[in-house]
């Protein structure tokens, strides 16, 4: 026989709600992932630019300083910081109070 916590998780679907230190990621891993995010659009956008087209000439500023290498290294270490705001381990609520 099932016991009644067991109906109730049936009846709602199976779903309940999790306590902070079951959760995979806490509010600094959320900022973290923002952080890095922003990083990576800024460095995408520092890459951005007009082209070098053949009706013009040819454009020197395609081979400019912050295209090749300011905007791919932040946006790389954008995405190196990124795997580890995912990968950093919250920690446990006990843990806290213990610190504090």
């Amino acid at each position: 026989m099932k016991n009644n916590r067991q109906d109730a998780d049936i009846k709602s679907g199976g779903l309940k709600p999790m306590n902070a230190s079951e959760r995979p990621f806490d509010k600094i891993n959320y900022l973290m992932m923002a952080g890095c995010l922003i990083m990576i659009v800024v460095g995408f956008a520092l890459m951005a630019g007009p082209g070098s087209s053949v009706e013009q000439g040819f454009n020197p500023d395609i081979f400019s300083t912050r295209r090749i290498v300011v905007g791919p290294t932040i946006a790389f270490l954008g995405f190196l910081l990124m795997a580890f705001a995912i990968i950093r381990k919250p920690k446990d609520a006990g843990e806290k109070r213990e610190n504090a």
